[in-house]
Formats: structure tokens, C-alpha cells, sequence
């Protein structure tokens, strides 16, 4: 059984950084795509940030430079640096792989929220 764990939420002031973590692991060689994604109370779940086995990004323009999403092939997990927080980057950050032959898998959830 394929499993994703986050970590790294919290409160933060305006301004501030977060440094999310996710970590993969399961029956699987490989990971193809991850992702970070948010959900703050009352909407949708929205993408955040995904990232290639190859290193590929792509960004929600909400967050183009200021959350760099990163990875750790080695060792299955991934990153997201949260800059420059606002009060509406307030939700909660899921975190998604794709593994081959076993289609996505979500974490939990990890709570950030940005206030003062």
C-alpha cells in the first residue's frame, strides 16, 4: 500500500516561511509525478505546485516565486518553500504522487495558516 505523509505546517505571521515536507513510501520503484495541493475552508482543492520525475515544474500563478517545489528521488519525498506568506495561502496543503501501475495517492493533509 502506497503511503504519503506531510509535515511542516504551522502558524506563521504575514511575510513569513514554511518549509512543507512529503514523504512517499510503499511497493513502488519510481515516482512519476508529485504535487503540492491547497485547500482552504469552503473551496475546492486547488494545485500548488507539481514537479516531474525529470524535475519539471509547474506553478499556480498565485505562487510563481514565491514557492519553489522541489524532490528527493532517492529518497521519495518532496519539498515546497513557502515564501513570503499571505493570509490567503491560509488552508490546508495536500501532497500527491503518481506511481506507476498504482495511479495517485494522497497524504492527509498538513494545516498552514497565515495570520497576525
Amino acid at each position: 500500500q502506497v503511503q504519503v505523509v506531510e509535515s511542516g505546517g504551522g502558524w506563521v505571521q504575514p511575510g513569513g516561511a514554511l518549509r512543507l515536507f512529503c514523504a512517499a513510501s510503499g511497493p513502488f520503484f519510481s515516482i512519476y509525478a508529485m504535487g503540492w495541493y491547497s485547500q482552504a475552508p469552503g473551496k475546492q482543492r486547488e494545485l500548488v505546485a507539481t514537479i516531474g520525475s525529470g524535475g519539471n515544474t509547474n506553478y499556480a500563478d498565485s505562487v510563481k516565486g514565491r514557492f519553489p517545489i522541489s524532490r528527493d528521488n532517492a529518497k521519495n519525498t518532496m519539498y515546497l518553500q513557502m515564501n513570503s506568506l499571505k493570509p490567503e495561502d491560509t488552508a490546508v496543503y495536500y501532497c500527491q504522487i503518481v506511481v506507476p501501475a498504482r495511479g495517485s495517492s494522497w497524504g492527509q493533509g498538513t494545516q498552514v495558516t497565515v495570520s497576525s
